[in-house]
């Protein structure tokens, strides 16, 4: 299940989709963590990004101490999952 929402880049628009996983660990944070998370999330692909060594387009979001891991393609970021620090590279 994919949850999308548009943000603006430039002139064209940009989409970002949520997985599931992705939503179900924003749901259950606090409010401040929430919008903090929210406003790294629009402002991609800025922030502390870097791209993960050994796959195609897999990246991963710095924001503190969570790491948001997504994919970048024709102008959609799919936020694949969104870790504590310590467990956002295990399942790699």
């Amino acid at each position: 299940m994919k949850y999308i929402c548009s943000t603006k880049k430039g002139v064209g628009t940009m989409k970002i989709e949520y997985k599931k996983k992705a939503v179900k660990y924003i749901n259950s944070c606090d409010k401040s963590t929430k919008r903090r998370l929210k406003d790294s999330i629009e402002k991609l692909p800025l922030g502390d990004v870097k791209k993960l060594t050994g796959y195609e387009c897999e990246y991963r979001l710095r924001i503190g101490n969570l790491r948001v891991l997504f994919t970048f393609e024709n102008d959609i970021i799919t936020i694949n999952e969104i870790r504590p620090r310590g467990k956002a590279y295990k399942r790699l």
